[in-house]
């Protein structure tokens, strides 16, 4: 566990395994049986995690840190009851202290929450949702195993807003098998009709292990292809851009009407600059001062542990210096804020701006548009 003072910002990840249905490209850590045995139920986990937030609070010392940021994230978490998500917020609350400003967000898919259930949560700390529309197009949802209806999205948006929340996500997947450009456009459009403060878009990545990656090894569906996937972030871009959503993020875009950058997602900005977070639950991983561990992946043997008065944790380590650094550049390059140019060699900036992929403002690289399109081939010129 560690030693060294604790980064600032602190952050609280919590990991809710569970969903209704297994999507064929997830290879995420989740389940779809209520009951697991052993203690690994949907409706024993709050007690559990709970469990874990007064273990990590002990493992820390008593100069426990401010939270800044929750994220609850699965799994969809809003399959679980509202008031045991409510209970596990105002355990870590208890426990650690929010702070003033504090950033709570849960995930949510739009078929998994009602005008209740989002009315507790808001009235219990929770400040944002993200929502999983993924695609406003049935054969596109149908190709990723989604099972929402379309139109609950709009719906969900709206509910949330009513509840209060300060802040509304919505995420995006393009590059489905079967998804023209033409589907694409319609799924960008439809999110920005909900209004949406945020949105998160990614290419589709074929997992190993997965349902789609088996289709795609068997010839079922085709692979997702690389200018495909190019051409649809481009109109992603230039889409958002001019409904007033900032990239912040290679992935990610924001209103920022007074440039306070007020509607970006906190949380995952702890991630991208290697600050601290502690993960709570099944397979979550966390990254304390420097060293980074991750607990053990099914329900039940977390809970067992926990039941147990152990560490969940599996197994961990202590990055090097040179394992941070390397980190720093590859997350921090994707960032509109850019990568501090005394990261970096200036002859591997030089060439990154010769072929236009990257600008120097100020003391930083940002990638211009042809850059995030090749992020990761700038991340390998810039460490060699």
């Amino acid at each position: 566990m560690p030693t060294a003072p604790l980064d600032v910002p602190f952050g609280v990840y919590v990991h809710v395994p569970f969903c209704a249905v297994r999507c064929g490209y997830c290879d995420f850590n989740t389940y779809t049986a209520p009951e697991l045995g052993g203690g690994g139920s949907q409706a024993a986990y709050a007690g559990n995690a709970v469990a874990e937030v007064e273990y990590a609070a002990t493992a820390l010392g008593r100069d426990l840190p401010e939270v800044a940021t929750v994220f609850f994230g699965g799994g969809t978490p809003t399959l679980l009851p509202a008031d045991d998500l409510v209970r596990v917020l105002g355990s870590i609350e208890g426990t650690f202290g929010l702070a003033p400003d504090a950033e709570v967000t849960t995930e949510a898919n739009p078929d998994s929450v009602t005008p209740e259930t989002l009315a507790a949560l808001r009235a219990g700390g929770f400040t944002r949702i993200s929502f999983g529309m993924q695609s406003s197009v049935p054969h596109v949802l149908e190709v990723l195993e989604r099972t929402h209806d379309p139109a609950n999205v709009s719906r969900a948006v709206r509910w949330a807003r009513e509840a209060g929340f300060e802040q509304v996500s919505l995420d995006l997947i393009y590059g489905t098998p079967g998804e023209s450009v033409a589907d694409w456009r319609t799924s960008v459009e439809a999110a920005l009709a909900c209004g949406p403060d945020h949105v998160s878009a990614y290419s589709l990545i074929v997992e190993d292990g997965t349902r789609l990656a088996r289709q795609v090894r068997t010839g079922v569906i085709p692979a997702p292809d690389e200018d495909d996937l190019a051409e649809k972030y481009v109109v992603a871009d230039e889409a958002l851009s001019a409904a007033g959503l900032s990239w912040y993020e290679v992935s990610n875009w924001a209103r920022d009407p007074d440039g306070t950058g007020a509607a970006r997602c906190r949380h995952n900005e702890l991630y991208w600059t290697s600050a601290s977070w502690w993960g709570i639950g099944p397979g979550a991983h966390s990254h304390v001062a420097g060293q980074r561990w991750w607990n053990v992946k099914h329900p039940s043997a977390y809970a067992a542990r926990i039941a147990a008065g152990e560490s969940p944790a599996q197994d961990g380590e202590v990055l090097d210096e040179e394992t941070r650094h390397l980190e720093r550049v590859l997350l921090e390059t994707r960032l509109r804020d850019g990568l501090p140019l005394d990261l970096v060699d200036p002859s591997r900036v030089d060439r990154v701006v010769a072929r236009d992929l990257g600008v120097v403002q100020r003391d930083r690289l940002v990638l211009t548009r042809p850059g995030r399109l090749l992020a990761d081939a700038v991340v390998r010129e810039l460490v060699g």
